[in-house]
């Protein structure tokens, strides 16, 4: 597929790197400097791509956005932080016929780790037995804390116990990603754990989301790239 960067960050180059890996055309690596307020993807800058896959800061993706959704191309947008203008993205989206795929983490380990997570909660519903706390570790260029994934996993257990578990964030040196949920007793502990070994598990996901992507129009997530249904299901 013919496939628009923008962000020439860490993630930006690895996605970069790996879909010219696998034979797609690159056909545009944005920079944040030349791209400001998404003014080069509003200039043609993604040159023909079908899709475009954007990892940039919070405070640049909605502007991203909502360029590609104007300028007619589906985007994934990695990049978290900024979820509180999801509403105003999905109307354009809506309005232009356009589609967006955003996701806090492009794992699909990840994915289905919620999955678990959720069904935790409703295991683990008195908390006169267990404990629950979550736990997040990522390099410590990350900006938002706690992560995006970690949110999202406090919310899928919540969801089935009613408790919100506390959320602990640890930035430091080069992790690409770490989540557990530990469940604690007066005498046991269960620790359920996803660690990334490598940034490249979420490019490969990002471009698995990005050729999933192309020819649908809405507004999407992992879950339907891996056909888990809406959430709340199952």
């Amino acid at each position: 597929m013919r496939v628009g960067i923008i962000g020439d960050g860490k993630m930006g180059r690895t996605v970069a790197a790996l879909a010219a890996e696998r034979g797609h055309e690159v056909t545009a690596v944005l920079t944040e400097v030349e791209n400001e307020g998404g003014a080069a993807i509003a200039a043609g800058g993604l040159a023909g791509a079908e899709v475009a896959i954007e990892f940039t800061e919070p405070r640049a993706a909605p502007a991203n956005a909502l360029a590609c959704v104007r300028a007619g191309v589906p985007v994934v947008v990695g990049t978290t932080g900024w979820y509180e203008r999801l509403p105003e993205i999905r109307d354009a989206v809506a309005a232009g016929k356009g589609a967006l795929l955003y996701a806090p983490n492009f794992s699909p380990g990840v994915a289905l780790f919620i999955e678990l997570v959720r069904r935790a909660g409703r295991l683990f519903t008195d908390p006169a037995w267990f404990d629950a706390h979550l736990i997040e570790t990522h390099h410590a260029a990350k900006k938002d804390a706690p992560s995006g994934t970690a949110i999202l996993l406090g919310r899928a257990f919540e969801a089935g116990t009613a408790r919100k578990p506390p959320i602990t964030s640890i930035r430091t040196g080069h992790v690409p990603g770490t989540h557990e949920l530990m469940l604690d007793g007066a005498f046991e502990q269960i620790r359920l754990v996803h660690a990334a070994r490598d940034r490249r598990v979420f490019a490969d996901g990002a471009l698995r989301a990005a050729d999933w992507l192309r020819g649908r129009r809405g507004v999407f997530t992992m879950r339907d790239v891996l056909g888990l249904g809406p959430e709340g299901e199952g």
